[in-house]
């Protein structure tokens, strides 16, 4: 019994496929957060935010998230990622949250948009936290 020959096109398809799920995972798999150059720059899969420091209006931590519906992103396990509408509001509401069991920081910025955010680890999200609230502190201290 002869056994035909898959074309070498579909083995290189199979291969690509295979590794931009791989990619596509690796990137929604955990927040890539950064405070370079006067921005909070966060990073997960296909979402992404760029705040100017100098925009955040104020800076709190929160244990719980409020109740919001989803515009789109996902939910998987403790992790919750995407663009949410408020429900008072009804506000774009940005919320990268790798563990919805630790406490999440809350930055309100541009007067009126928010972000939720955390990471995986607890001490890495308490690090962000304390840069950016002594940055907001310290520009309220200064004279206008």
């Amino acid at each position: 019994m002869a056994t035909k020959k898959r074309h070498w096109l579909w083995n290189v398809l199979i291969v690509l496929t295979l590794a931009l799920c791989i990619f596509a995972f690796v990137e929604h798999y955990k927040n890539w957060c950064k405070i370079e150059e006067g921005n909070l720059k966060v990073l997960s899969g296909i979402y992404y935010q760029k705040i100017p420091l100098m925009e955040i209006d104020s800076v709190v931590f929160v244990d719980k998230l409020p109740e919001m519906e989803r515009s789109n992103g996902f939910s998987w396990m403790a992790k919750e990622k995407g663009v949410f509408k408020d429900s008072i509001t009804q506000g774009k509401v940005y919320v990268f949250v790798d563990d919805l069991r630790q406490q999440k920081i809350k930055v309100v910025h541009h007067d009126s948009l928010k972000l939720y955010l955390n990471l995986q680890d607890s001490m890495e999200t308490q690090g962000i936290y304390t840069i950016l609230h002594d940055d907001l502190m310290e520009r309220t201290k200064r004279p206008q």
